[in-house]
């Protein structure tokens, strides 16, 4: 069980269509501001089973924010602020490999960053940045334990899911072209979407547990004889399977909440001391 000294407090950042703050009892709104400015919107505050929680809408709740707007900073700041242990989020993605339907849940596990223009570290000699430079290793970018405690969520749920899975994360807002999605094949990737780097970088740069429910919307562009990616198509499969990535966060997150946790933070700790490389004086 979580003892009070390392009580579990779950983040949720939601993606397109997958943001509905009505998973939570008791909801209170919060503004917050952090040194790297606001981040997307109000974090929404409450419990999902007696678990303290906060949601925050990865795009704004009107998705106003494009992908490479996202402030990945301010938003993992607040969390962190709020003393989440934990962040879990949902993600909508494009399929690379023909048996991962549109539909299916992905437990990523790994990624391959091919975004240009965001800011990736807390740590980059700005006004607001922490000191030193953090070199932050990212063979593992993902909280193997609680991306265990999703995987196995969704198969009691009965949720077709894949339990690992390499996506490019692109810097969109522009879909991929059909060369590029079939690079992507041939580089082992498994899915695409455009908010996963730097949001998982940041997040173990907090030293937090970050874990993503991806959900295939589409077979990108890259499937002969397939209707290539559209916005209509990608809204309509997750109007359609929506359900699935909340199920198996509310089923998850009280699972998450009775574990102990005590060495996973520890370590997380441990990783981000051996990585900062202080200024010398």
């Amino acid at each position: 069980m979580a003892t009070a000294a390392h009580a579990v407090k779950v983040g949720i950042i939601g993606g397109s269509g997958l943001d509905d703050p009505d998973i939570l009892v008791g909801r209170t709104e919060k503004y917050i501001d952090t040194p790297f400015g606001k981040p997307s919107d109000a974090l929404v505050l409450g419990k999902i089973k007696n678990v303290d929680c906060v949601l925050l809408a990865r795009h704004g709740k009107q998705h106003t924010i494009a992908p490479t707007n996202v402030n990945f900073r301010a938003n993992i700041w607040a969390l962190k602020a709020e003393g989440c242990t934990h962040i879990l989020v949902t993600t909508a993605c494009g399929s690379l490999m023909e048996v991962i339907q549109p539909g299916d849940v992905v437990i990523i596990d790994q990624f391959i960053d091919r975004t240009t223009k965001r800011h990736q570290t807390f740590y980059d000699g700005g006004p607001a940045c922490l000191p030193g430079v953090c070199h932050i290793p990212m063979a593992e970018p993902f909280c193997t334990k609680t991306r265990q405690v999703l995987i196995e969520v969704a198969k009691r749920l009965g949720i077709r899911c894949h339990s690992r899975g390499t996506v490019v994360t692109i810097e969109g807002p522009r879909f991929s072209s059909r060369a590029e999605s079939l690079m992507f094949r041939l580089w082992g990737a498994d899915v695409v979407n455009m908010t996963t780097v730097p949001e998982v970088v940041l997040a173990k740069e907090a030293g937090i547990s970050y874990a993503s429910v991806a959900m295939a919307t589409d077979y990108d562009c890259w499937k002969e004889h397939e209707e290539a990616v559209s916005v209509d198509k990608v809204l309509k499969t997750l109007k359609e399977n929506a359900n699935k990535a909340i199920n198996i966060l509310l089923t998850a997150i009280p699972q998450i909440a009775a574990m102990d946790w005590t060495e996973t933070q520890q370590n997380l700790k441990n990783t981000l001391e051996f990585s900062v490389m202080l200024p010398r004086h």
